[in-house]
């Protein structure tokens, strides 16, 4: 008998025997080969040995061997009863634990994490005027849109950095501006101007100026009436002749309903001042200001005493203008407009609006004005133009309000404030920045418009004259 056959088995599986007798240069003995499918089966074997090894605790870790490479496809294909043991351990205790405790570990997960994660900014809002905190103002043009018109970019921009600043200004400044999108449009084909500039061109663009700061109530006004007049145009009119007539509307609103309302106004109201006056207003309205000067011009000698508050010091520019003029100006700050009605003979008042219910829209700190004037039976006269009428209903200021960012109580360039300097570090400190106020209508004395002087209850005939109710 040869070496080879006595060597081996019938079976044909390697001899561990002969192993020692073989040297580096030599021929091992045949093995058997693995198939695809028990290489796999290996592979996924030693791979779950080691999962196994790893979910077991350290001192067992060491204490244990490496898993071996077994030499068989049977004994690498089945698992070990202590790994599958330390894996499944876990789900064992799990499904053994009672719904209760269940429960209770939950919520140690929960608190653990709460309190590993950041906490959030302190939002320091008035409760009470919660509802008039929306979006921040736009001070940029970024995220704008690419259908705003420049025009627009630049007047939204000045309006939230009040370079733009009182209701006839920012209404006079946005009928322009929409004069120059409606000179730049073009109407899409398959539409109509009437259909399209309104929904498709205007509205993005008083969106933008929305988002930069509120809208005013003439504002208002003004938008509804060029949006009813764009409605009315008539598909078959060619569209240039279509935006000549728009344009042409837009100067005539601005002429007929601002510009000789003013006039009208400031010659109604003038009259009533009379020689040795003390005027008394308070921050800045420009058809105050225009009334001011029609009685100076007039031969009238008076004395004006202006009453002014932060953060916008509006009253600080009427001063200065009135001084300019040859006026004789006191300038006052509210806190002392206690001392400064003792003085006057009659109070000159601008408006925001003049809501249904006869009650008077103005900027802050005119009521406490109107109420200081009324305690000791002071006339207070307002000057407000139809164009700033509203059917709306005001009872106090918490409701339709406009909030400004509250960092602009804090006066620029001083030191030393404290707290209040440091008020968003502050707990248990809010800052309130609310523009307007709402002054009863048995504070005023008369409201003085183009269509003569009428008392505040007569709000809602004008506006039935004009056709808003």
């Amino acid at each position: 008998m040869s070496t080879e056959s006595a060597n081996s088995v019938p079976n044909g599986t390697p001899n561990t025997a002969a192993e020692p007798n073989q040297t580096n240069g030599t021929a091992q003995p045949p093995e058997k080969k693995l198939t695809g499918a028990e290489l796999k089966k290996q592979k996924q074997a030693e791979k779950q040995a080691r999962r196994a090894q790893a979910k077991e605790s350290p001192g067992a870790q060491a204490s244990q061997k490496p898993p071996s490479t077994p030499s068989k496809p049977q004994q690498s294909s089945s698992k070990s009863p202590k790994s599958q043991q330390g894996k499944n351990a876990p789900e064992k205790q799990q499904q053994q634990q009672s719904p209760k405790a269940q429960q209770q570990g939950a919520k140690v997960r929960r608190s653990s994490e709460t309190a590993m994660a950041p906490k959030p900014a302190l939002v320091k809002r008035v409760g009470l005027f919660g509802h008039l905190y929306g979006q921040p103002r736009r001070h940029n043009t970024v995220n704008a849109g690419k259908d705003i018109h420049p025009a627009v970019l630049a007047l939204g921009l000045q309006m939230s950095s009040y370079e733009i600043c009182g209701s006839n200004a920012r209404c006079v400044a946005m009928l322009l501006a929409f004069k120059s999108v409606i000179h730049s449009y073009t109407t899409p084909p398959g539409t109509s101007l009437a259909r399209h500039l309104t929904s498709h061109h205007l509205s993005p663009q008083i969106d933008y100026l929305k988002s930069c700061r509120p809208i005013s109530i003439s504002m208002g006004n003004a938008i509804r009436w060029l949006k009813d007049l764009i409605i009315k145009i008539d598909p078959d009119v060619p569209e240039s002749e279509a935006k000549q007539s728009l344009i042409a509307a837009i100067d005539s609103f601005i002429r007929e309903r601002i510009t000789a309302a003013d006039t009208l106004i400031s010659q109604t109201a003038s009259s009533k001042i009379r020689d040795g006056d003390v005027i008394l207003t308070f921050a800045k309205s420009s058809i105050v200001l225009q009334t001011l000067l029609e009685a100076h011009a007039n031969g009238t000698k008076f004395r004006v005493i202006v009453v002014d508050s932060k953060p916008l010091f509006e009253g600080r520019k009427l001063a200065e203008e009135l001084v300019e003029h040859g006026l004789d100006v006191q300038y006052n700050l509210i806190s002392a407009a206690a001392h400064a009605v003792k003085e006057a003979s009659k109070v000159f008042v601008g408006a925001h609006a003049m809501m249904g219910n006869g009650r008077l829209y103005s900027r802050v700190g005119t009521a406490i004005i109107a109420m200081l004037a009324h305690d000791r039976d002071i006339p207070v006269i307002v000057c407000c133009e139809s164009v700033k009428f509203t059917e709306r209903v005001a009872l106090d200021s918490i409701v339709g309000n406009e909030v400004a960012p509250a960092e602009e109580l804090l006066a620029r360039g001083e030191e030393g404030e404290g707290q209040i300097k440091r008020w968003q570090e502050t707990p248990n400190l809010q800052l309130l920045n609310v523009m307007y106020d709402v002054t009863p209508a048995e504070y005023i004395k008369m409201v003085v418009t183009e269509y003569g002087s009428l008392p505040p209850s007569s709000v809602p005939a004008v506006l039935r004259n004009l056709g808003t109710i």
